[in-house]
C-alpha cells in the first residue's frame, strides 16, 4: 500500500495518471473558497489540465472556513494537496487520476492573516466559490441581500477577522485597492441561476454595510462571470477510501469519485485575465443563462423530483429509483411537459437527447448516489430548481402536476421524518406541515421558501390535492395514475 504524497509519484505512476508538470513551480492564480467533493472533482480537475499544458501560474490555494473542513486542512497538509480522482462511466469502467493543482490549503479560523495575504497577492487573479446556495445570502423571492447565517452575520454587526466568505472576499478586495492592486474576477460555481449576479448582489451589498467607497468600487472594478457546472459527485466516504486501496493500492484520506461526465460552461468576463479554460474542455460563452436554464431546471429540478418521491416510495438509491418505470416515466413528463416548455433555445444542445442523455446518467449504479444527498438543503434548492418551472409554467397557463406531487410528497417526508435531512428552514416547514389538517396547503404559506408563489390559487389547489392522495395511495399508487 503506497501513502499519496509528493515523493510517492514517481512510484504511482504506473499504476494510475500522475502530474507530469513541476508542482514545486506552481504559483497560486486561483483561490478557492469551499473545496469539497465536488470542486475537486470538477473545477480542479480542469485546472490540473491548465498546468499540465504548461501554464503554471494557475495553481490553485484552498479556503476552508467552516468546521467540517478540518478533515480537509489536515488531508491536503499531509498529502501535499495530492489526490485521487475516480470517474466511472455509466457502464462501469473506471478511470484514475492523482490531481496536483491543489498547491496550497489554508484553514482560516487558523490563520485568517494567512488567507487575506494570498487574497491580496497580485498573482492572485480569480476567486472561486463552491459556498452552497445558502453562503451568498440572497432571498431568492425578493433578490436581495438578506442573510442568515451566522458568519456573514457576525462579519457584518461584530467586525474583527473575518469568519465568513463574503467577509474574506471584502477585506482581500478592500486591501488590493488601497495598495493599487486590481481587482481579482469572482466566480460563482454553485447551482444558482445568474449565480454571477447572485455574487455580485451579495458581495456588493455586504460591502457596502462597511464601506460605500468599497462597495461601489467593487461593483466597477470586479468581474463577476456567471457558470454553469455538472458533475454527478456523491459525497466521499469509507468506501471510496476502500476503493482507492482495493483498486489502486493508494492509501489516500481524500479521495473522491465521479460519474466520468462533465461540464463547465463560463461566461468570458474576468477582471485580471484568466487560463486557456478552452483548452481544458470549459465551453467559454457571452450568455451562460441558457445552459444555466437547462442545467438546473432539467438536471438539478429532476433531482428533486426523484428524490421526495423516491424517497417517500421507499427507495435510497439514486439508480435504484431511476430504474423503476413509473419514477422514470414521471421524469420524463416532468422534462417534458413541465421543465423543458419553460426554456428557449440552448446553442449546441438538442434538449431531447440532453434529456435520454440524463436518465442514462441517473440510472448508473456505478455512481452511488443517494436520493439523502439531493434533499439536503431542500428549502434553498427547490426554490432554485422547481419553483422557476412552478412559475412560468403558472404564467403560461401549462401543467404543474408533476411539481406539485413533488412538494406534496416533500411535505409528507418531513411530517413522517422519512429520510430527515440538514435544511436551515427546517423547523418552519415541518411547523407548517403538522398544521396542513387544519390549514391545506400550509407549507405554502413558508413566504421565506415559496414568496408570493405559495398564495397561488391554483397551486395551492394541485398541491392540496396531490398531498391528500399521496397520504392515501402512496407514492407508487399517485405515480401510476400520474403517468
Amino acid at each position: 500500500m503506497t501513502m499519496l504524497e509528493p515523493g510517492a509519484l514517481a512510484a504511482l505512476a504506473s499504476r494510475v495518471q500522475v502530474p507530469r508538470y513541476d508542482r514545486s513551480a506552481v504559483t497560486v492564480g486561483v483561490v478557492h473558497i469551499g473545496v469539497g467533493g465536488f470542486h475537486r472533482a470538477h473545477q480542479a480537475l480542469y485546472l490540473d489540465d491548465v498546468l499540465a499544458g504548461g501554464d503554471l501560474a494557475w495553481g490553485i490555494c484552498g479556503v476552508g472556513l467552516m468546521p467540517a473542513d478540518v478533515a480537509a486542512r489536515d488531508a491536503a497538509a499531509a498529502q501535499g494537496g495530492l489526490y485521487t480522482l475516480m470517474t466511472v462511466d455509466p457502464d462501469g469502467a473506471l478511470t484514475s487520476r492523482v490531481i496536483g493543482s491543489l498547491v496550497q490549503y489554508l484553514y482560516g479560523p487558523d490563520d485568517p492573516e494567512a488567507v487575506l495575504n494570498v487574497l491580496a497577492d497580485p498573482a492572485t487573479r480569480i476567486v472561486s466559490l463552491t459556498i452552497t446556495e445558502g453562503g451568498y445570502g440572497v432571498n431568492d423571492a425578493t433578490g436581495l441581500f438578506a442573510p442568515q447565517d451566522s458568519a456573514t452575520l457576525a462579519d457584518i454587526e461584530q467586525g474583527g477577522p473575518p469568519r465568513s466568505a463574503l467577509g474574506y472576499l471584502t477585506e482581500g478586495l478592500r486591501r488590493r485597492r488601497e495598495a493599487g492592486i486590481p481587482a481579482f474576477a469572482v466566480l460563482s460555481c454553485d447551482n444558482i441561476q445568474g449565480n454571477g449576479h447572485v455574487a455580485r448582489v451579495a458581495l456588493t451589498s455586504f460591502a457596502s454595510r462597511r464601506d460605500a467607497d468599497l462597495a461601489d468600487w467593487i461593483g466597477r472594478e470586479v468581474a463577476f462571470p456567471s457558470s454553469m457546472v455538472d458533475r454527478i459527485t456523491p459525497v466521499p466516504d469509507d468506501a471510496t477510501r476502500e476503493l482507492a486501496r482495493k483498486v489502486l493500492g493508494i492509501d489516500d484520506a481524500w479521495p473522491v469519485r465521479s460519474e466520468s461526465f462533465r461540464q463547465w460552461v463560463v461566461e468570458d468576463s474576468f477582471s485580471h485575465g484568466r487560463p486557456d479554460f478552452a483548452a481544458a474542455g470549459v465551453q467559454l460563452v457571452e450568455d451562460v443563462e441558457p445552459y444555466e436554464h437547462m442545467k438546473l431546471r432539467l438536471l438539478n429540478g429532476s433531482h428533486q423530483v426523484m428524490a421526495h418521491v423516491g424517497l417517500l416510495a421507499g427507495f435510497t438509491w439514486v439508480h435504484d429509483a431511476c430504474r423503476d418505470p413509473l419514477v422514470v416515466a414521471l421524469l420524463r413528463r416532468y422534462m417534458q411537459t413541465e421543465a423543458i416548455p419553460t426554456l428557449g433555445p440552448v446553442p449546441g444542445i438538442e434538449l431531447g437527447a440532453y434529456c435520454d442523455q440524463l436518465l442514462e446518467r441517473f440510472a448508473s449504479e456505478q455512481v452511488q448516489d443517494t436520493l439523502a444527498r439531493q434533499v439536503v438543503d431542500s428549502s434553498a434548492r427547490v426554490p432554485k430548481f422547481l419553483l422557476p418551472v412552478v412559475a412560468e409554467q403558472l404564467r403560461l397557463g401549462g401543467p404543474i402536476d408533476c411539481c406539485a406531487v413533488v412538494l406534496a410528497a416533500w411535505s409528507l417526508r418531513l411530517e413522517r421524518a422519512v429520510a430527515p435531512a440538514p435544511d436551515p428552514q427546517h423547523d418552519a416547514l415541518l411547523a407548517a406541515t403538522l398544521n396542513e389538517q387544519g390549514t391545506p396547503g400550509a407549507m405554502l404559506d413558508v413566504a421565506s421558501v415559496f414568496g408570493d408563489l405559495g398564495a397561488n390559487p391554483r397551486l395551492r389547489s394541485a398541491y392540496v390535492e396531490a398531498r391528500i392522495a399521496l397520504g392515501a395511495r402512496g407514492a407508487m399508487a399517485v405515480l401510476a395514475a400520474l403517468v
